[in-house]
């Protein structure tokens, strides 16, 4: 089953650990200790809700980016419907190089401001973290600590699967792998968040044999 579900999924596969507040950091900021601060929503110092692609216009007035607006906004509009908030956090909350990062437990996404500016990035992010999110929505629901890959393993292209082996640890290749393809892929994000939304995962998406026969043991779905 471990190669089915994973209890945390992000831009990272570590374990976050608990704090109080940002002035107990013992490894200080940049760090997966402050990334789990503010994941905790212990550490929420000029982290600001995002819930409009005007909310990203204020931060970076000079960037245009009126060609992701739509999908955008359709996106933070499944989410909500969900229950999945999404933050815009200062760099220093991010180990160096992260960019955004989902939280199946709090069922919160944060991106880091320093790399929003760019229209093309704050997408493949907003696109591969809110894959995540859809994940954990097929996995039976967001509230639980698990998550399940949408599509079959021989879909997502070899490309995504090669490059995610360069990065992530063999056991969540399945997982990255169609998080990254759906991060480079117009609308397949926005269409996941919509089923979910409207209740329809499994109906949009079948789940895979294994996938399926736990949501039937949890009594997910009982057709």
């Amino acid at each position: 089953m471990k190669k089915l579900l994973l209890g945390l999924i992000g831009s990272s596969l570590l374990a976050i650990p608990a704090l109080a507040n940002e002035s107990k950091l013992k490894k200080g900021f940049y760090s997966m200790e402050a990334l789990g601060c503010m994941m905790l929503r212990e550490c929420t110092e000029n982290v600001r809700r995002i819930k409009s692609i005007d909310d990203i216009r204020n931060e970076f007035s000079s960037s245009d980016f009126d060609l992701i607006s739509d999908e955008f906004n359709q996106m933070l509009l499944s989410l909500d419907k969900i229950g999945v908030m999404v933050f815009l956090g200062p760099e220093k909350y991010f180990p160096v190089g992260h960019r955004g990062v989902y939280h199946t437990v709090s069922n919160n996404f944060y991106l880091n401001d320093a790399y929003m500016h760019r229209p093309s990035v704050i997408m493949t992010v907003m696109r591969h973290e809110g894959w995540h999110a859809a994940q954990d929505c097929m996995a039976g629901s967001i509230k639980n600590s698990m998550i399940a890959i949408i599509k079959p393993e021989e879909e997502v292209p070899q490309i995504w699967r090669d490059l995610v082996k360069k990065v992530y640890p063999k056991s969540a290749v399945p997982w990255e792998a169609e998080a990254k393809w759906a991060g480079k892929t117009e609308g397949m994000t926005a269409q996941a968040l919509k089923a979910c939304a409207e209740g329809k995962m499994w109906e949009i998406y079948t789940p895979t044999p294994l996938t399926e026969k736990w949501l039937r043991e949890e009594g997910f779905i009982t057709k």
